[in-house]
């Protein structure tokens, strides 16, 4: 059984950073595609970004060029690094997992959720 353990989630001021990660147990972690969800109070479950089984990434303009996914195989997890940090990137995040090999923008692709993480980013 696939398990995913989000953290490192908290509150942050605007600018500023913070480091999600996804502990996966049960399989190797380069087994699966890896996505990134957030869902605001209110809103519908939104796409963050992706990691290929091959390694490349997909980002949702949002977060473009501010976000970046890393895979770490020996320690079997997938990172979120999250730079200048805005009031609107609050919400609970998730990482998820997709058996294929490219992952999706779809959280209906995603076979494999971890819990959630509250960010919450102050004014």
């Amino acid at each position: 059984q696939v398990q995913l353990v989000e953290s490192g989630g908290g509150l942050v001021q605007a600018g500023g950073s913070l480091r999600l990660s996804c502990a996966v147990s049960g399989r190797t972690v380069s087994s699966y595609a890896m996505g990134w969800f957030r869902q605001a109070p209110g809103k519908e479950r939104e796409f963050v970004g992706s990691i290929s089984r091959y390694g490349t990434t997909s980002y949702a303009d949002s977060v473009k060029d501010r976000f970046t996914i890393s895979r770490d195989n020996a320690k079997n997890t997938v990172d979120l690094q999250m730079n200048s940090l805005k009031p609107e990137d609050t919400a609970v995040y998730y990482c998820a997992a997709d058996t294929t090999k490219y992952g999706s923008y779809l959280y209906t692709a995603y076979a494999y959720w971890g819990q959630g993480t509250q960010v919450t980013v102050s004014s």
